[in-house]
């Protein structure tokens, strides 16, 4: 047996409403651009609207205009999805309260999650969208994930209840250390004061 190597999210596609409700939201609300429209192949009475999350890749949403939003938070039964997290920058982060407030969007405040801080809300159905601001910026060359992984075993190896702060930039410093090379005999930290 050989695995099927995936190499990123492709797309996303949602169950949405009207047609108008999915562009109000998406583009409307968290700025995703509506890149464009075709129908629901599979099912004539269906569009399939696509927007752009920021990197490239695509959001899109079943439209139906026989449907209307409805306005109770989605399953979070086994197997179905509990939310969709979207990276926005720290200073778009850091206006996302008002931002949601001017639209009486109920939310739920920072959340402290120790390596990021997330902001959580439903879209106009039911599905819990989450913003999602990393506290770091990974070294040249190197992921976010990258970072994550090795600030995990850090973290293990410590035996510390979940990664923080202090373990970010440790592993990004051990990061650098093993891919940037030195003339320096010791690269131990100092004080030249």
């Amino acid at each position: 047996m050989q695995k099927l190597q995936s190499q990123g999210v492709h797309h996303i596609t949602l169950v949405g409403a009207n047609r108008q409700t999915s562009i109000d939201f998406w583009e409307g609300v968290l700025g995703m651009p509506f890149i464009f429209e075709q129908p629901n192949l599979d099912k004539a009475s269906e569009s399939h609207l696509y927007f752009d999350p920021g990197d490239g890749r695509l959001i899109t949403v079943f439209t139906d205009e026989s449907r209307s939003p409805v306005k109770r938070r989605t399953p979070t039964d086994t197997g179905c999805v509990h939310h969709i997290a979207f990276s926005v920058s720290r200073v778009t982060f850091l206006q996302a309260v008002a931002r949601l407030d001017e639209r009486a969007i109920k939310h739920s405040g920072v959340k402290d999650r120790g390596f990021m801080d997330s902001i959580y809300f439903e879209d106009p159905l039911g599905l819990l969208i989450e913003l999602a601001s990393y506290r770091f910026e990974p070294p040249a060359g190197f992921t976010h994930a990258d970072v994550l992984i090795a600030a995990h075993k850090i973290r293990v190896a410590r035996g510390d209840y979940n990664i923080a702060e202090m373990h970010l930039a440790d592993a990004i410093q051990a990061l650098v250390e093993r891919s940037r090379e030195t003339l320096s005999e010791n690269r131990a930290a100092k004080n030249p004061y």
